[in-house]
């Protein structure tokens, strides 16, 4: 069993009387959490369903909320805990659900479901101000070392990176090969992973995207995942993409916005003062999972041989970022100008702008890149940083603190901090 951190939080919201709504990646292990919460409330002999809509038998009390209602009371009675899993199963879930909770009954709901809720049942419109969305990614860093070292270092697993870098080096390279969906984590050989990840690759394919949208010619869907794979944080020209995969602009938009909303994609924008230039100019993309990318690329769990590590690691720490500023209002931008200066990240914090450089090397030496530097000069930013897989240093260049520190550091410094200085 891997722990994950989300755990605690879902076990805080199901006192609340609003839905508790999971959602997140298929595979990422939402039903799991959601046997955990319902084994949690059982010892407490608190009343509790449990419907799966991947089975038939459950599927026939969600022809109409009353069929529904009949079971719930039938089983529970009057008051209880109603676990339903893969919501998106249900068309019109949305509107089906905001029926039976705007009646005001004793029940609280737990319900989980896909990137495909978002894309065909607009659950999230529905249900406005009625639930409450934990977003359940695959399994962090910081989940799989702790599983790895079997929780020994769970309370103080920041002293750990810091003190056992060799070993937390040799996690980061297997992480960033093989990805965090847990049933990879779990399978102890390279063919066991490999065949984990193709099955989840398949039924992706097959449950979320040929069923949505109905594609003819997959082939130019999976040519899609693939050449966006191989230029992970490099520019996206719709143009030149939609000569390449030989389909017509709109297609091509259509297809990566499913990517992105069915958990495989994170589009990230140039960073402009400027709101109209941000959203005109040509994107970047990054992989929820780095697993499902090199498999894609058939390089999963060959690392040597995998020629573009550092923009691999550039993905990772994307994640880091994206994971700990997720429930906020920053931004994260990338940056490039004309004259072909480039900074990795902008956290955009609206009266600050933090850029972070990203290097995937042990840095002996402090010393600020051009690029930085001229973002530095352009925008005066009270802090920058250039993270790297060890070294710590701070330099001063102008009002600027330029401060290097190690990747791990980012699970401990206090982003929204940094962003009010």
């Amino acid at each position: 069993m891997i722990k994950r951190d989300l755990y605690h939080k879902l076990k805080e919201h199901i006192l609340k009387k609003e839905i508790t709504f999971i959602a997140g990646p298929r595979q990422a292990g939402k039903t799991t959490l959601m046997l955990m919460l319902k084994d949690e409330l059982l010892k407490k002999d608190k009343r509790v369903l449990y419907l799966n809509l991947d089975i038939e038998m459950d599927k026939q009390f969600f022809g109409t909320q009353l069929d529904l209602l009949k079971k719930i009371e039938l089983e529970i009675g009057k008051q209880g805990y109603v676990f339903i899993d893969e919501i998106q199963r249900k068309n019109d879930a949305g509107v089906f659900l905001k029926g039976i909770y705007d009646q005001n009954l004793a029940y609280k709901f737990i319900v989980s479901g896909s990137g495909s809720v978002e894309l065909k049942e607009k659950v999230h419109e529905s249900l406005a101000g009625r639930k409450r969305v934990f977003e359940l990614s695959i399994v962090s860093f910081k989940e799989f070392v702790n599983y790895k070292t079997n929780y020994k270092y769970c309370e103080n697993i920041i002293d750990f990176f810091k003190l056992e870098k060799d070993r937390t080096l040799k996690f980061l390279e297997e992480y960033i090969s093989y990805g965090g969906y847990p049933r990879v984590v779990l399978d102890e050989t390279f063919k066991e992973k490999n065949s984990t990840i193709n099955e989840i690759f398949q039924s992706y394919l097959e449950k979320d995207i040929y069923y949505l949208l109905k594609i003819e010619k997959s082939e130019n869907f999976i040519n899609l995942i693939r050449v966006l794979a191989s230029q992970i944080g490099k520019l996206v020209n719709y143009s030149e993409l939609s000569n390449t995969i030989g389909i017509n602009i709109l297609t091509l938009k259509k297809y990566i916005w499913y990517l992105e909303k069915t958990f495989i994609l994170k589009k990230v924008s140039p960073f402009y003062k400027n709101m109209r230039k941000e959203i005109t100019k040509a994107p970047i993309f990054y992989f929820y999972d780095l697993g499902m990318r090199n498999f894609i690329l058939n390089v999963f769990g060959k690392l040597d041989s995998i020629p573009d590590k550092g923009f691999l690691f550039q993905n990772y720490i994307f994640n880091i970022l994206s994971e700990r500023l997720k429930e906020t209002s920053t931004t994260i931008n990338f940056w490039r100008t004309q004259d072909k200066a480039e900074v990795d990240f902008v956290l955009n914090f609206g009266n600050n702008y933090i850029p972070i450089e990203v290097k995937y090397s042990l840095i002996k030496k402090p010393v600020v890149p051009r690029s930085l530097l001229s973002f530095i000069k352009k925008y005066n930013p009270p802090q920058a940083f250039i993270v790297n897989l060890g070294n710590k240093d701070i330099l001063k260049i102008g009002n600027t603190e330029v401060i290097f520190m190690p990747f791990y550091s980012l699970y401990d410094i206090e982003l929204l901090k940094i962003g009010s200085c």
